[in-house]
């Protein structure tokens, strides 16, 4: 992504908080040079352990050789360390025992403390001094297979890095000094709790993970914990670093900045600089109407819960096989070529009338069981902070595609689909102009098709961008997937809530993937997206290009199982299970064909399943553009009269 202009930022007046402790005289300066109303609250402090029996006893294994290699978070750890164990092991000795091993400093304040002791540390990780980086360096610099790891935390234990070292064959023995506990004093930053939940500020500030908890749990002591979270989606939320940004993610809140490198410094400049244009988006934003998913789908008529497409869904008998096809409102048609003409299609696709309007022309010209609203899979990416275009000619594009776990980190979370308005109001719409007895399907790209998007900045014959991501680092491939998934979670559930009767999650590019991989990185993110639509709608999963990918689709869920033209439909059905539904799974390429040939494919693949209640006639992808619509038109027809019982 660019990289903001930061050569006079400013503030503009705008009240900033910011909850940094040590340095809170510091931070207040910085905030008020560079235009800002400061608002400092301290929220944290270190609080020495009562008994520190555990690190004596770690002190004593260090001086008697037991610890192989030692990794040092804090610099505040490192001096409450020597401070709590030199009177029972001697100053000499211990400091002899560090120096006398391999030594890890994870940034600039450990390095500083052993300075400050004559030390200085063997290897030291670089910026933005994660846990990743901690990683990276031991595996460059000193394998640990068969070591004993002695690691000072920092108030609270890091399972990933834990984690990490075990996968690597070491033992970790752990050392803990101190923990984080909440400022003696926490009126101010009660106060700032207040006013966050109230809207009244601008942008926070936050230079560490720890500040997260214990805004958190300042706001449940003072009852105002919903409060916070709907205060904070009009405020810019900066962070100054991964971990931090990574802390806001676990508690489901927004990263709208993150400084790179990770100091503060940077982090008061860098949100002088962007905030007024994020806090005017979120602030517009935060200003529509949302939609309310909270209460689950509207109800539906019986007319349509009972309709042949609903009930197939269901796994349920119906009098004949019901039918939709995938871009069946698309460039084949002359009424669709004739609104194109006068419009490119991102602004027909922020247009909700146009859009009911050829989805209702297409549905009324075919015949078919089901709608699904005219839309594409990559707007949900513009306002996660993807720049896209619809080149003529070449399709989508989008000009600052993410390539590393930096772009990763600045990709916006999307609390809210507000800015997704369009879609929502074209569900809304489409509702309304369709026959009253038709299902409505809503869709939207899976994580990793959308990923695929954002990381090769279009469509890809290999996806070698992609793949490098998620082979080098797992840990930003995580992030992504987690957050796309969160975002597709909450874009379905508004479409339910608008209308849908059913929903469909498209998987376009995961046919790259070998089976291994998909259930590495794809499984476990779908399974929860899945797992987070509302209740009661049918969810269709389809991934294409790949059918060896097909058992693990079904495990990640879904009701309805699409399938593509590249296996038979009862191969692929005793696959999946015949406990689940499934759609498909026609080659779009026969509708090319002439009729006879047509009718005879159709009839061969609706013998194959038997009659078998659960299946929805469609095509293995969308319509082709060359397709003669009369030819579409027919196979509906072909599929009603064959399939009739």
């Amino acid at each position: 992504m660019e990289t903001p202009d930061l050569t006079d930022p400013d503030f503009r007046g705008a009240s900033v908080a910011a909850l940094e402790s040590r340095r809170h005289a510091e931070m207040a300066k910085l905030i008020e040079k560079h235009g800002g109303r400061a608002i400092v609250s301290p929220s944290m402090r270190e609080a020495p352990l009562d008994d520190n029996r555990d690190a004596v006893q770690f002190a004593n294994r260090l001086v008697t050789g037991q610890i192989d290699l030692l990794v040092l978070l804090t610099g505040v750890g490192v001096e409450h360390f020597v401070e709590q164990t030199e009177r029972h092991v001697g100053r000499e000795r211990l400091l002899a025992a560090i120096s006398d091993i391999p030594t890890l400093a994870r940034g600039p304040k450990p390095v500083a403390a052993l300075g400050r002791l004559g030390l200085k540390p063997t290897m030291r990780a670089p910026e933005p001094n994660t846990w990743r980086e901690v990683l990276a360096t031991l595996d460059r610099e000193q394998p640990v297979a068969n070591m004993t790891i002695g690691l000072q935390e920092y108030g609270v234990t890091n399972p990933s890095l834990i984690a990490g070292f075990e996968a690597r064959g070491a033992a970790v023995d752990r050392l803990c000094v101190y923990q984080w506990a909440l400022p003696e004093d926490t009126g101010p930053l009660e106060e700032n709790v207040k006013r966050l939940a109230a809207g009244d500020v601008d942008t926070l500030l936050l230079t560490s993970a720890q500040q997260v908890e214990h805004l958190l749990e300042i706001a449940e002591r003072l009852g105002l914990e919903d409060g916070i979270r709907r205060g904070l989606r009009g405020t810019v939320i900066a962070s100054i670093g991964p971990t931090t940004s990574e802390r806001l993610r676990q508690r489901d809140l927004p990263v709208d900045l993150e400084a790179s490198p990770p100091k503060m410094g940077h982090l008061v400049r860098l949100a002088a600089s962007r905030s007024t244009e994020l806090r005017r988006r979120k602030q517009t934003l935060f200003a529509r109407p949302t939609a309310d998913d909270s209460a689950g789908p509207p109800p539906i008529s019986d007319r349509l819960r009972d309709s042949a497409f609903l009930r197939a869904c269901r796994g349920e008998a119906t009098d004949f096989t019901p039918l939709w096809l995938m871009r069946q409102a698309g460039r084949y048609m002359a009424e669709y070529r004739a609104v194109r003409a006068k419009t490119s299609f991102l602004e027909l696709c922020k247009n909700p009338s146009l859009c009911s309007e050829v989805m209702c022309t297409a549905v009324d010209f075919l015949g078919v069981d089901a709608a699904i609203i005219f839309s594409d899979l990559l707007p949900l990416l513009e306002p996660m902070g993807m720049d896209l275009e619809f080149l003529p000619g070449d399709g989508p594009k989008i000009h600052n595609p993410v390539r590393d776990g930096a772009d990763v980190d600045r990709v916006i979370d999307l609390e809210s689909v507000d800015s997704l308005a369009f879609v929502v109001d074209t569900v809304r719409q489409t509702r309304a102009d369709l026959p009253d007895d038709l299902p409505l399907i809503g869709f939207a790209g899976a994580p990793f098709t959308l990923a695929s998007y954002a990381i090769e900045g279009g469509g890809s014959r290999n996806y070698l961008h992609t793949k490098t991501l998620m082979h080098r680092d797992e840990g930003a491939w995580r992030t992504l997937m987690q957050r796309l998934g969160r975002a597709v979670t909450l874009y379905l559930n508004a479409q339910i809530a608008a209308g849908a009767q059913a929903v469909q999650l498209f998987d376009s590019w995961v046919g790259c993937l070998s089976p291994a991989d998909y259930r590495r990185y794809v499984l476990p993110y779908v399974r929860e997206l899945i797992a987070g639509i509302t209740p009661g709608v049918p969810v269709i999963h389809f991934g294409t290009g790949n059918p060896a990918l097909l058992p693990h689709i079904a495990e990640a869920g879904g009701d309805v199982i699409g399938v593509d033209w590249r296996i038979e439909l009862a191969d692929a059905w005793q696959t999946i299970g015949h406990d689940r539904a499934v759609q498909g799974n026609l080659d779009p390429a026969t509708l090319l064909a002439p009729l006879e040939t047509i009718r005879e494919r159709t009839a061969d693949l609706l013998q194959s399943i038997g009659g078998r209640p659960g299946h929805i006639f469609n095509l293995g992808h969308g319509i082709v553009p060359q397709t003669p619509p009369d030819n579409a038109r027919a196979l509906v027809a072909m599929v009603h009269e064959l399939s009739a019982r």
